[in-house]
């Protein structure tokens, strides 16, 4: 919700998901969680799209957020990405500071040539 809010819309695809969407995705997706006890805190999914590593549903429980979780899942996501991917893509709010610092200083650059989902914009990161 804290994305909706920022970017002022509830035009985001993760807010429109059935149960039934995500039971879909999930045999498409590699997806991992971070649990705190019983308590599901964090979550980010990747596939593989080409030579591409496609990072998505980064989440971050909105007690915890600004704590480093988020960088974590990112890290996290990219450091498992197959071998064949030769760069990674993601997409964000166009309006999501937050989220646009987190993803610049680990890397990312906006892409304005690639098409998003309508107020979202990609980023791209080569692989070292």
């Amino acid at each position: 919700m804290a994305e909706a809010l920022e970017n002022d819309s509830l035009d985001i695809p993760a807010l429109h998901e059935t149960l039934d969407d995500v039971r879909a995705w999930m045999t498409e997706w590699d997806t991992w969680v971070v649990r705190r006890a019983d308590r599901l805190v964090g979550a980010v999914r990747g596939r593989l799209e080409g030579n591409a590593w496609d990072i998505g549903r980064i989440m971050v429980a909105p007690d915890l957020q600004g704590q480093g979780l988020g960088r974590v899942l990112l890290e996290h996501i990219q450091a498992v990405a197959p071998e064949q991917a030769t760069s990674y893509l993601l997409f964000t709010g166009a309006a999501s500071v937050r989220n646009h610092r987190m993803y610049k200083k680990a890397g990312f650059r906006m892409r304005p040539d690639l098409p998003a989902p309508a107020g979202a914009v990609m980023l791209t990161k080569g692989r070292r």
